[in-house]
């Protein structure tokens, strides 16, 4: 290999490396040839395992804990701010009602006072036109008798 750093051994390792799996049985033994490495390489891989043996058993106590315990206590809680959410809005839809309510009785209380104060101008204006019956009546009543008055003062002279 023309300037190359690489030695023999670097390569066949990465040969290998590329073409044997992680996780394959061959792959530690073709490493590792000296029987004490090998144990020692070994129980490093032991080691690994229990680590992640260890990491999927928190994980799975993590996802129970999340699933069985936590989650339902959110779901509880969420449900109680949406009771309380609920609450607030039927309240708020009982003050619409009620003001509604009231609104209506105004209106009907006006609609109300506007009917008598109609009724009142009404019998008002019957009032003042019987009374300028009345006075002209009277007026035709008093000419009548000026004209009798007259007619007699007439008749007597």
């Amino acid at each position: 290999m023309n300037g190359s750093f690489i030695s023999k051994p670097g390569l066949v390792f990465i040969i290998l490396t590329t073409v044997l799996p992680i996780n394959s049985p061959a792959y530690g033994q073709i490493i590792e040839t000296n029987p004490q490495r090998q144990t020692s390489f070994q129980e490093r891989i032991r080691q690994q395992q229990e680590e992640r043996d260890q990491q999927i058993q928190e994980q799975v106590q993590k996802t129970w804990l999340q699933l069985y315990i936590q989650e339902p206590q959110q779901q509880q809680q969420q449900l109680r701010l949406q009771q309380q959410e609920f609450g607030q809005q039927r309240q708020q839809m009982r003050q619409q009602q009620q003001f509604r309510q009231q609104q209506q009785q105004m209106r009907q209380q006006q609609q109300e006072f506007s009917r008598q104060q109609q009724l009142r101008l009404q019998q008002q204006e019957v009032r003042r036109q019987q009374e300028f019956r009345r006075q002209q009546e009277f007026s035709q009543q008093q000419q009548l008798r000026l004209q009798q008055q007259f007619r007699r003062q007439q008749e007597n002279l």
